[in-house]
């Protein structure tokens, strides 16, 4: 019994991996975790017709600068937090 649910924890993980990478590249999301924190920011999409994935274009004038495109600065970043940051040694917790 033991046996055979190892067996599918080791196949389940694997696939759940890939269905989660292809969802998250699907709907244009970037990840990162670490033991603190999972961050997903959006990403520009690459078949946009304004932007073709860069996500915005150079403005000339008097102050240059990069406007961005509509089609990912007004979509929501998502943090879930999972461990509390330790306090540096030398400073006070508050």
């Amino acid at each position: 019994m033991r046996a055979r649910t190892a067996l599918l924890v080791a196949v389940a993980v694997p696939v759940t991996l890939a269905a989660a990478a292809a969802i998250l590249k699907a709907g244009h999301w970037r990840l990162y975790a670490d033991r603190h924190r999972i961050h997903l920011t959006p990403v520009a999409r690459r078949s946009c017709t304004d932007c073709r994935g860069a996500g915005g274009w150079r403005v000339d004038g008097p102050n240059p600068a990069m406007e961005e495109c509509g089609c990912w600065p007004e979509r929501r970043e998502l943090r879930i937090r999972l461990l509390p940051v330790p306090a540096w040694f030398d400073e006070p917790p508050f």
